[in-house]
């Protein structure tokens, strides 16, 4: 066995090369600055109810439901290269199927994979005949679907168009925390989860997949991939992670209406990805930011859209990830 393929170094420059079969494309950190830095933002957030008045903490709160939700979208449209304008949708079926559980005297714990699973089928069964679409008329499809469910939710749902108030969850007696620091903390703790696992989703032999149909679908068929069941399992996902977000928007603010997930939703949920940088499992963290501090669907939020894209069209996590290389340019 030769030594370059024994010790993956090419033995004319010495440099490391990938074995056959491996990766080897964008190998960026998911953070890329100082390790101990991870620790330290790590600690701050697990700080942030003990520091933080219960407004704000009720507004930071909804920015980590929110980062789920673009997490499961950036899987689509960013990896996959597909256009949804349909997630608002999933968002909504996962809060109102949290919400029916709560009120009937289900623990709240299992109504978070109960609401995933739901618009996980959700999405598979509008995924297969979706995916056989593309570019507008994939977009078509999935805004009507935005545009069709709140009315849906709206007849079917308990409460109907008075919306359906239900409890949050309680912070045991033993910890001493308040409700709203408890709320915080298990969201906190669904989205580490949530952020990991898309990490390893995005990095398997599926997500390399799933960015090949991105860049050359005809090639990546030839290779045997299969386009319709990879897409069909990356929107239902997609879903999945949207009914995991709407179930903690339920936990959050202890109240769902159909209102509250229109298309609009759908609409700004994008509009956060883009900002944020799409491909990037860190830019959900920006655009989710933006989702919530950020007016809906308007001027405001239209020119910041449009001043991102002329400055930034990777979004803000592209613009940082660039930054220092532009300053060591600067200073020579």
């Amino acid at each position: 066995m030769s030594a370059g393929v024994s010790t993956g170094h090419d033995p004319g420059t010495g440099h490391r090369r990938p074995a056959v079969g491996q990766y080897a494309g964008d190998r960026r950190r998911a953070w890329p600055y100082p390790r101990w830095s991870l620790g330290v933002a790590v600690a701050g957030a697990v700080s942030v109810p003990f520091l933080v008045p219960p407004y704000p903490l009720h507004q930071v709160t909804l920015v980590l439901v929110y980062v789920v939700a673009l997490l499961g979208l950036d899987l689509v449209a960013g990896h996959g290269g597909l256009i949804s304008l349909g997630h608002g949708a999933f968002f909504g079926v996962g809060a109102y199927a949290a919400a029916i559980l709560l009120s009937s005297g289900v623990p709240y714990p299992v109504t978070l994979p109960v609401a995933g699973l739901v618009a996980y089928g959700l999405g598979h069964a509008f995924g297969r005949p979706a995916v056989r679409l593309s570019g507008v008329y994939l977009a078509v499809v999935t805004f009507a679907v935005a545009v069709a469910v709140p009315p849906l939710i709206r007849r079917l749902a308990p409460g109907g168009a008075m919306g359906l108030p239900v409890r949050t969850p309680a912070a045991p007696s033993f910890t001493g925390l308040a409700d709203d620091q408890w709320v915080y903390l298990l969201v906190l703790a669904v989205a580490a989860a949530a952020f990991t696992l898309m990490r390893s989703v995005v990095r398997s032999s599926w997500g390399r997949a799933l960015v090949a149909l991105r860049g050359d679908a005809g090639a990546a068929e030839l290779l045997g991939m299969r386009p319709a069941a990879i897409r069909a399992h990356a929107f239902a996902c997609s879903a999945l992670y949207a009914g995991l977000a709407g179930c903690l928007f339920t936990w959050t603010t202890g109240f769902v209406a159909a209102e509250s997930f229109t298309v609009t939703l759908s609409i700004t949920l994008l509009a956060g990805i883009v900002i944020g940088g799409l491909g990037t499992v860190s830019g959900a963290v920006i655009g989710a930011v933006v989702v919530t501090f950020l007016p809906a669907p308007g001027l405001v939020s239209g020119l910041a859209l449009i001043l991102v894209l002329a400055v930034a069209p990777s979004g803000v996590t592209g613009l940082v990830r660039r930054a220092p290389a532009f300053l060591r340019k600067d200073r020579r």
